[in-house]
């Protein structure tokens, strides 16, 4: 082999082998509420840095217990700020990483066109059978939805018309297949299906506590520096404008 291609061989191999040290995964747990949005970003953020993102999603409170016993994540995405600190005080998440990366935006809706009035009358008549809401002790948009219900009166008297979902995933589920007419959900479910049919109510902010939702690097990903350019990623300008713009939702 000439001098010349054995200089240009090893080249290559440095070439390669530093972008192969460089590529590295990033395991986020995602709040089910996020999960569309944080799909449409992965690829953007992996085509920009060379990383792979692998996703977990499911309810914030079972995320948060999976955390806590050792499941091997490095950012926690919820759909609160309450169980990202908590992960703090635990000692599993890194100090002073925690912030709001999103604001989420609650809807009453229904697979049926004009079912849901731009009011919420519909829940005042009572006339359906079920109205799905995510569950409230793990799910902060049920916990949302409670909210709402209590402040308009209807807790009580629709308590035997509530079915849960373990995630706002599932509760949107229970909507779209007509098993409840109606359900609790978050806008960017809504807005990341545009073809999507049906009417809903877009809910006074007023009605419910700021669904804030928090970003925190794990102990876990501490030394992945691969994890820490995805919560930069996060907070750029770009993907801020996108999880509103595209998404539903505000920020901070």
């Amino acid at each position: 082999m000439r001098w010349h291609q054995v200089k240009l061989f090893a080249v290559c191999a440095f070439v390669l082998s530093s972008s192969l040290s460089y590529a590295a995964e990033v395991h986020v747990a995602v709040a089910a509420n996020f999960l569309q949005p944080l799909e449409k970003l992965q690829s953007k953020f992996e085509q920009d840095t060379g990383h792979t993102l692998l996703i977990s999603s499911g309810s914030t409170g079972q995320l948060y217990a999976q955390i806590k016993n050792g499941a091997p994540f490095d950012v926690f995405l919820g759909a609160d700020t309450k169980r990202p600190k908590l992960t703090i005080e635990d000692g599993v998440a890194v100090a002073d990483t925690l912030f709001t990366y999103a604001k989420g935006v609650l809807v009453l809706w229904s697979a049926k066109e004009g079912f849901v009035d731009d009011k919420g009358e519909v829940l005042k008549t009572g006339d359906f059978s079920h109205v799905s809401i995510a569950n409230p002790k793990t799910a902060p948009y049920g916990a949302a939805a409670m909210e709402v219900l209590s402040n308009l009166g209807l807790a009580d008297s629709l308590s035997d018309k509530i079915v849960e979902g373990q995630s706002i995933t599932q509760t949107y589920q229970f909507v779209a297949t007509g098993n409840a007419e109606l359900g609790f959900v978050a806008l960017s479910q809504l807005k990341s299906k545009p073809e999507l049919q049906g009417s809903y109510w877009m809910i006074d902010s007023s009605l419910y506590q700021p669904i804030e939702q928090g970003a925190v690097l794990l102990k876990n990903g501490a030394e992945n520096a691969a994890a820490q350019q995805f919560l930069a990623f996060l907070q750029s300008d770009a993907v801020k404008a996108s999880i509103v713009n595209d998404f539903g939702y505000t920020v901070p």
